[in-house]
């Protein structure tokens, strides 16, 4: 290595670990502010369930809170979605994986901003949405600034934006480990050292910053010795499959909800305060809707905290209202909704469990834990991420052990059932489809017009056979696009066609029926799907208005392909 290489490959460490260590830290500081800022609102505005217990002595305060507080919050948000998110929706992980698997430019920051202060407000006001959404795009989009900066760095971008997601991951749950893999298996969707090196720095920056300068609460403590009887993996194992039933069945109420709100005849911003109303009133009844939820999540693993017909109702409760909530317009994820709705699950299995086979068991925790992390993998498509979570926070061994055998049983079937994951769905409904590998994704978002040329022979409808044969000779080409004055693409001539042909004969009984032709939307995947069977030199690349754009030769199509895919393999495979 010469010195120049040398020079160049310091640089690039030294810049990388620095912008690694700068986006993990202000991710890292701006969720410990969100979060700060969402559980502020939520004491002033009577959400948190401690707030409630200490005005319990002004009970109209209290009612008149859970029904204005959700709806208002929600009239807010849908004010802020239409006039200052250029998209007029959320913006969540989806937008993340896109912006990192895709050149393309993603959301703006200031459609960035005003959709953190709209999931702020909805998670503030009480809605039953998730935190952990919000964050990850919170992180991304320091990331995406970052990945803008002229600094010469391979894959800077997306890089950039996976120490983000990391440092906000590695913050919200004190667990670095879970930051790094979730930045990997669901934002880059491969490894490699390039990417694996800044986004560990990264993830480890917003630890120490969350757990050693500000010493973060864990998001729940549990106490557990061991597995007592083997034969209770067997039950993890049905817990993990029930559990996929259940993310599942959550997943189809999120579209069923997005659908319905469609349909529903009011205003787009005025439908997250309907769903507001509806929320408050709910929780007159049942207030463990309300938020969040945290402390409800850690009374679950505590034996005695809730009866069997008070999970299954809030259980039902969550989903629906989670569901309305994010289909209806509010701000926020689905990943603490899902750990909720799972620990609640898996304390309600664990207390039925012991009613249908009356054998020793080892206690609820185990239950819980498990039936929140088969169920919230199963919807993010994170199942290493959930299993890393447990071991961080818990340390137990054994604990581990039983939440992989729930989460692997839990990701087996709800993958064949519906997909990798709730955000591959969302993503797919936009057109960008990875469950046939990132290879088919990307080469779709490449338009082949990128690819066009200007080097073809032109023949008009009205010329005479013998003159479009001769510029075919004289441009040492075998065929031509034919077209009319006005400019109109009408067909492809071949010269093999016309060697036999009178010179005087008309031009348009020569034209190639049914020839390929690719349209100004036409993706390089597309096209090569097209050129099955194709005989030729160039296909014709044509505009909307029906005029010919340029040509792109099979050449290029092929080339493009091997362009494209060389720095996918380059970006997942490269070392430093």
């Amino acid at each position: 290595m010469d010195r120049l290489d040398v020079r160049q490959t310091v640089y690039q460490v030294i810049m990388v670990t620095v912008v690694a260590v700068v986006v993990g830290a202000v991710a890292s500081l701006a969720a410990i502010a969100f979060v700060e800022a969402v559980l502020l609102m939520n004491d002033y505005l009577l959400v948190s369930p401690y707030a409630r217990i200490q005005a319990e002595d002004r009970h109209l305060l209290v009612v008149a809170a859970t029904i204005a507080v959700p709806a208002s919050g929600g009239l807010i948000v849908g004010l802020i979605v239409r006039w200052f998110v250029r998209e007029r929706r959320a913006l969540a992980p989806p937008d993340v994986i896109l912006a990192a698997q895709t050149q393309r430019s993603g959301p703006g920051f200031r459609s960035g901003l005003a959709s953190t202060l709209a999931a702020l407000v909805s998670l503030g006001s009480g809605a039953s949405v998730g935190q952990y959404g919000p964050l990850v795009y919170l992180g991304a989009m320091f990331g995406n600034l970052a990945g803008h900066l002229k600094l010469k760095l391979r894959h800077q971008r997306s890089i950039a934006i996976a120490c983000g997601v990391a440092a906000a991951i590695a913050t919200a749950f004190n667990a670095p480990i879970a930051g790094l893999v979730f930045a990997h298996e669901v934002i880059l969707r491969h490894y490699s050292l390039r990417a694996f090196a800044p986004v560990t720095v990264a993830s480890a920056t917003g630890y120490i910053i969350a757990n050693v300068i500000f010493d973060r609460p864990a998001l729940f403590l549990v106490s557990f010795g061991h597995v007592e009887h083997s034969y209770e993996f067997v039950f993890f194992a049905l817990e993990g499959v029930l559990s996929a039933g259940l993310a599942c069945g959550f997943m189809w109420l999120l579209r069923a909800s997005t659908t319905a709100a469609g349909r529903f005849p009011v205003p787009q911003w005025l439908k997250p305060a309907s769903a507001g109303l509806v929320l408050g009133l709910v929780a007159l009844w049942i207030p463990e809707v309300l938020g969040i939820g945290q402390e409800t999540l850690r009374f679950a693993t505590i034996e005695g905290a809730f009866g069997i017909g008070e999970l299954a109702l809030i259980i039902i409760a969550k989903l629906v209202l989670t569901a309305l909530c994010i289909g209806f317009g509010f701000v926020g994820g689905v990943f603490s909704p899902a750990l909720l709705v799972g620990i609640l699950f898996g304390a309600f299995y664990g207390l039925v469990l012991p009613y249908l086979l009356p054998l020793p068991y080892s206690g609820l925790e185990v239950y819980a834990i498990c039936g929140m992390m088969a169920l919230a993998s199963s919807v993010i498509g994170a199942p290493l991420t959930t299993i890393l979570i447990v071991f961080e926070l818990t340390r137990s061994y054994d604990l581990t052990i039983a939440a992989m055998v729930a989460v692997v049983f839990s990701n087996l079937i709800s993958y064949r059932v519906i997909g990798r994951s709730l955000f591959d769905l969302q993503l797919r409904a936009r057109g960008f489809d990875l469950s046939l590998g990132r290879d088919k994704a990307i080469l779709e978002t490449h338009p082949v017009r990128d690819y066009c040329s200007q080097a073809y022979t032109t023949a008009y409808l009205d010329e005479d056979l013998g003159t479009v044969r001769q510029r075919l000779v004289d441009d040492d080409r075998a065929e031509a696009m034919v077209l009319t004055r006005e400019g109109k693409f009408r067909g492809v001539v071949r010269l093999q066609k016309l060697v036999d042909g009178r010179a005087d004969a008309p031009l348009d009984a020569m034209i190639v029926a049914g020839a390929t032709q690719f349209g100004d939307d036409t993706t390089v995947w597309q096209s090569m799907e097209m050129l099955r069977g194709f005989l030729g030199e160039a296909v014709p690349l044509i505009g909307g208005d029906g005029r010919l754009i340029g040509v792109v030769p099979e050449e290029a199509v092929i080339r493009a392909y091997l362009e494209i895919v060389h720095d996918l393999r380059e970006e997942e495979n490269e070392a430093a």
